[in-house]
């Protein structure tokens, strides 16, 4: 499906209107490219921090899970129910902004302090759990960054793709279409001119006549 035709003003009104908005419309494919390059690599770096989060988080979780299984092993499932309580953490999430795009830096995670006497292996599944929540924030504050600078990139490439490949080639083509039609009619004006003057005369180059020298009285 072909795009409508620009509803271009007439004359030479219409060219000043094509050739400003092409002006406009190269800075905008220019701001965009600089915008995606810029975005692009912002992306690289969050994904290696979000590479880096993983990681840890893998290894705080597979910590827990075996300090936990200790515990219940030694301590049995009533000890680890005992030391259950019903406090939550609280996770604080932090902001940045690149190119006007706003995404989780990173988190933090408070977790208040244990509100019954536990014993020591109790104590390190404890422990090894808050160090997994707190992994877990930081790789969920890193893959939700990730999630949002790879949205915006692709939405700038769209918007890049369209203006270079689409906007741009439809004001070239109108504007030497107008070009044309403007310079069809100025040769069109001309014709008509020269035909309401009239043929022109061929030039010819007077004759200069020799003066003869004075004579001289007697």
């Amino acid at each position: 499906m072909r795009p409508p035709k620009l509803a271009v003003p007439p004359g030479r009104a219409g060219r000043i209107w094509l050739v400003r908005r092409l002006e406009t419309a190269r800075r905008g494919a220019d701001l965009l490219d600089r915008k995606l390059r810029i975005l692009q690599g912002e992306l690289a770096r969050l994904q290696a921090a979000a590479a880096t989060t993983s990681a840890q988080w893998a290894q705080c979780e597979a910590g827990a899970r075996s300090s936990l299984l200790r515990a219940a092993l030694l301590g049995g499932e009533r000890a680890i129910r005992l030391a259950a309580d019903d406090q939550a953490a609280d996770v604080q999430v932090c902001y940045a902004a690149t190119m006007g795009i706003r995404y989780p830096a990173g988190a933090t995670c408070a977790i208040p302090p244990a509100a019954t006497w536990d014993s020591p292996v109790v104590a390190r599944a404890r422990d090894a759990h808050r160090a997994a929540l707190a992994a877990a924030a930081q790789h969920a504050a890193a893959t939700a960054a990730v999630r949002a600078l790879r949205e915006e990139v692709r939405a700038t490439r769209y918007r890049l793709r369209a203006v270079k490949d689409r906007w741009i080639p439809r004001l070239e083509q109108a504007l030497a279409e107008v070009t044309f039609t403007i310079e069809e009619l100025e040769r069109a004006d001309a014709a008509r001119l020269r035909r309401a003057v009239g043929p022109s005369r061929p030039w010819m180059p007077r004759r200069s006549r020799a003066r003869r020298p004075a004579r001289g009285r007697s």
